[in-house]
């Protein structure tokens, strides 16, 4: 039997560390058993060989059949939560749950009319990304297909009326930043809160800008944070990392975390013109290796980048080779 790691929490969640790749190495899923034995399951993790063997002996460990999973639920569109779903449905039954704008999302990135694997390149291209790393990025943006075949049916999470899970009614809550149709889901009575990926401990949440998306993701991030920080949570449970408590304190480092990170952006094109790319390697040089982290980084630099733009600290124009974009300082006065 595949001894699975999982660990019991308050109110009968339990907690299961699903391997993914690296850097993160697992993303938690979690499983709220209802009264009558049958189970939901929180974000099941990435479609791979070793995310199967996990959830095979999880259901061993705790004497359950594919049956019992009653329903899915998906906090958010990126392979490692998303993934695993079709498989998981494909031999429970299951209702497989997420919001509608993140079901979009999923199909702009692995769906039949998918763009993201040619049109982020593209993006990265404009903003001055050497053509060195365009073709890394492109593989890497491919590789993620098998982690997300087959993809779930979907049923859309309605933001107006509570869900139940395990037996109780959680209040749905749709943040983006992160990822657009992003929901965490709070238990008022218990404090507890599954945030996924919208609020994490010790990292800092991903908010990029890529292509027919989010158009200002770093402000829509920001704006979900003070909706999240103004919950009376005592135990929030992360997509990766241990469950926390402290967690309006996590939100509000968060939020200074960005301002400070617009702050240096700005100083960064106070010496002049500079392409996205340029930003991203001013902002993120020393650690960026693969092309994973070049995507999230670049991504991360051109969100910053937008909202410096929108709140008139920076300003756009299409002046740089080619007719690629730089940015620049607002002039002030």
């Amino acid at each position: 039997m595949h001894k699975a790691d999982i660990q019991s929490w308050d109110g009968g969640v339990l907690q299961v560390s699903v391997p993914m790749g690296l850097p993160l190495r697992q993303v938690n899923s979690y499983i709220l058993p209802d009264r009558d034995g049958r189970i939901t399951v929180i974000d099941p993790g990435p479609h791979t060989p070793d995310a199967e063997l996990a959830w095979q002996g999880v259901l061993e460990e705790l004497d359950l059949s594919w049956s019992k999973v009653r329903d899915i639920v998906v906090t958010h569109h990126h392979p490692d939560h998303y993934g695993l779903a079709g498989w998981m449905q494909s031999r429970s039954g299951a209702r497989v749950w997420m919001s509608e704008r993140a079901h979009a999302e999923a199909g702009l990135a692995w769906g039949s009319g998918a763009i993201l694997d040619e049109a982020l390149p593209l993006f990265f291209l404009r903003h001055g990304m050497p053509d060195a790393w365009i073709q890394g990025i492109r593989e890497h943006l491919e590789s993620f297909r098998p982690e997300v075949t087959p993809q779930p049916e979907v049923t859309y999470i309605n933001e107006a009326e509570p869900f139940v899970m395990g037996s109780r009614k959680w209040q749905v809550l749709m943040t983006g930043g992160h990822a657009p149709g992003h929901v965490s889901l709070y238990h008022g009575g218990s404090g507890q809160i599954f945030c996924g990926d919208a609020v994490l401990p010790q990292i800092s949440p991903n908010v990029g800008l890529q292509p027919g998306s989010d158009p200002q993701p770093l402000r829509t991030y920001l704006q979900g944070l003070r909706e999240l920080r103004s919950l009376e949570v005592q135990l929030a449970f992360p997509g990766h990392r241990e469950p926390f408590s402290g967690f309006t304190a996590r939100a509000d480092s968060l939020l200074r975390h960005h301002e400070e990170r617009l702050d240096t952006t700005a100083a960064l094109l106070a010496g002049g013109p500079l392409s996205g790319f340029a930003v991203c390697e001013g902002l993120f040089r020393s650690r960026i290796a693969t092309a994973h982290q070049m995507r999230f980084a670049m991504s991360e630099a051109l969100a910053h980048l937008a909202e410096l733009v929108r709140r008139e600290r920076a300003a756009e124009t299409e002046g740089g080779p080619g007719g690629s974009i730089l940015f620049t300082a607002a002039v002030s006065g």
